[in-house]
């Protein structure tokens, strides 16, 4: 019994926080940050006040968890690959980070996010801490894996991550920040990624897949 009650109050608290998280994205999207109190996201998320107030207990705290949970991808982490196949390694952890960026709402919240930071101090003073998504944790990991294997030569496995990840960041995201109306078809998407890859393999000095 004592070990079935913390899970149930863990299972409560995740079910209250994505219920909070959910309600807030909406909230900010259609009234943008000034208009949305964090009462009113207790009320659409259904908690109350003091629910919310001990997980976020101000609205720029809120917001930035908000804009960071965009970054999570549908199943929650991302997988590892196992050392030994960079290219198809790099394959599956750029298209799972694809699949984040060509969501509408992941270009909404950022772009949300540049327009109301200068009218905001709180927002200005939080650090938004990109390097915690799952896309960019798993593929320093896994760089780090094939480095120590032997596989290739990564000297900042961070630094390729970060470089990997912008190269297809700008052919699949960055248009459609600036430009509300751009978009990409999945051959596009696919395409992007697999120029990566093999940019990555290339300079990492591994033997891509034959044509």
């Amino acid at each position: 019994m004592t070990r079935e009650l913390p899970e149930y109050h863990q299972r409560v608290a995740d079910e209250n926080r994505a219920a909070v998280l959910a309600a807030a994205e909406a909230l900010f999207l259609e009234s943008g940050y000034d208009r949305t109190s964090l009462a009113r996201v207790a009320e659409r998320a259904g908690v109350s006040k003091a629910t919310l107030f001990k997980q976020f207990p101000t609205k720029a705290l809120l917001f930035e968890a908000t804009v960071l949970a965009v970054g999570q991808t549908p199943g929650g982490s991302v997988p590892v690959p196992s050392a030994g196949d960079l290219h198809a390694g790099l394959l599956a952890l750029g298209r799972a980070y694809a699949e984040v960026l060509v969501q509408p709402r992941t270009a909404d919240l950022l772009r949300l996010l540049i327009a109301e930071a200068p009218r905001f101090p709180e927002l200005g003073e939080r650090t938004f801490d990109f390097g915690t998504l799952p896309a960019l944790v798993s593929l320093g990991r896994y760089l780090r894996a094939e480095h120590e294997a032997g596989l290739v030569t990564v000297d900042s496995p961070e630094t390729a991550a970060t470089q990997f990840l912008g190269m297809i960041a700008s052919a699949v995201f960055w248009p459609r920040l600036v430009h509300a109306t751009w978009s990409i078809d999945e051959d596009g998407v696919s395409r992007a990624v697999e120029e990566a890859v093999r940019t990555m393999v290339a300079r990492l000095g591994a033997p891509g897949p034959r044509p």
